[in-house]
């Protein structure tokens, strides 16, 4: 017997015009319009004062009037005396952070999401995330008070009278653990949301088969969280540069600045202490430049790890 052709016609998929796609949903691009504006004016519309890192800045003169200097700002920033130690404090800082951090909130998170009581586990919950919904000078405030060598809680505890905050090899220690108590709450919710959205079939059938409950961790729960830490260390290695300037300023003595004289410390210093504000622009580029650098550099490593990226 001879096959018959196939008569299907092959169905051609026609895109509306652009026109009649936004008209049909006016209500989305109408709420779509404001994230986008606020967007432009306050955050590319002030990139057009970038230029003033290579410019001699006078305010008389605006941007465009002001000498073209090229690099000299960036060069001298290079050459500065605390240069090595800035960069050297900046990553130190970001990079223990980071260690630290952000395995802390996965593991309270899997935790938390064992509990079966359920009104110990709402109590735990708030109790840890309340940190983050106080303002980071009231947490310097508190650590002032808790590290105080005369009636502080850390010194009765330890019968010492220690000013720790004086001392430069505390200070990061005191930076770190500071950062965790405050921020490992708001971490427990992004991984408590996506652990909770993993299907309860899995487990079900993974006792049925017999699976301890650090199997059940292992093989159902941390491939659940992938996708989400993958993300997340990308974010997080994009700031990498970013100290914290509000704390690091609050808690920085002459005599701890050894290890906590940081870039963006320093960014403040120079341009609003000192109105050197070519000079201060400079740094900051070149901070934000190595941010850049850094966040591609993960971000192309974990999409060869996982196949998960932050964008293409």
């Amino acid at each position: 017997m001879s096959k018959k052709k196939s008569t299907a016609v092959p169905v051609v998929m026609t895109q509306r015009p652009l026109k009649k796609r936004i008209m049909d949903n006016w209500q989305l691009y109408a709420m779509l319009a404001v994230p986008v504006l606020l967007t432009v004016v306050y955050k590319y519309i002030p990139m057009y004062g970038i230029q003033i890192a290579f410019r001699d800045y006078k305010a008389s003169r605006g941007f465009t009037g002001s000498e073209w200097v090229g690099l000299e700002w960036f060069l001298r920033f290079f050459s500065a005396p605390t240069f090595w130690r800035m960069i050297k404090n900046t990553v130190l800082l970001s990079l223990f952070s980071l260690l630290w951090s952000f395995p802390i909130p996965i593991i309270l998170a899997l935790l938390l999401n064992q509990m079966r009581f359920q009104r110990f586990k709402r109590v735990t919950q708030t109790v840890l995330y309340a940190p983050h919904f106080i303002s980071t000078m009231v947490i310097c405030g508190m650590i002032r008070i808790f590290l105080s060598p005369s009636g502080g809680l850390i010194n009765l505890i330890a019968g010492t009278s220690i000013d720790f905050l004086t001392e430069s090899s505390a200070f990061r220690t005191i930076y770190i653990a500071s950062g965790i108590w405050q921020d490992a709450g708001w971490g427990i919710i992004i991984y408590m949301a996506t652990l909770a959205n993993i299907d309860t079939s899995l487990y079900e059938a993974a006792k049925v088969d017999g699976a301890s409950l650090f199997q059940r961790i292992r093989h159902i729960d941390i491939p659940g969280l992938t996708s989400i830490m993958v993300l997340n260390l990308i974010m997080s290695a994009g700031s990498l540069m970013n100290v914290g300037f509000e704390k690091v300023w609050l808690l920085q003595t002459d005599l701890n600045k050894a290890t906590s004289d940081v870039i963006s410390v320093y960014v403040y210093q120079q341009g609003i202490e000192n109105a050197k504000y070519s000079y201060s622009t400079a740094v900051g580029l070149f901070n934000t430049v190595i941010n850049i650098i850094l966040l591609l550099l993960v971000n192309r490593m974990a999409g060869r790890i996982s196949d998960e990226t932050s964008f293409i």
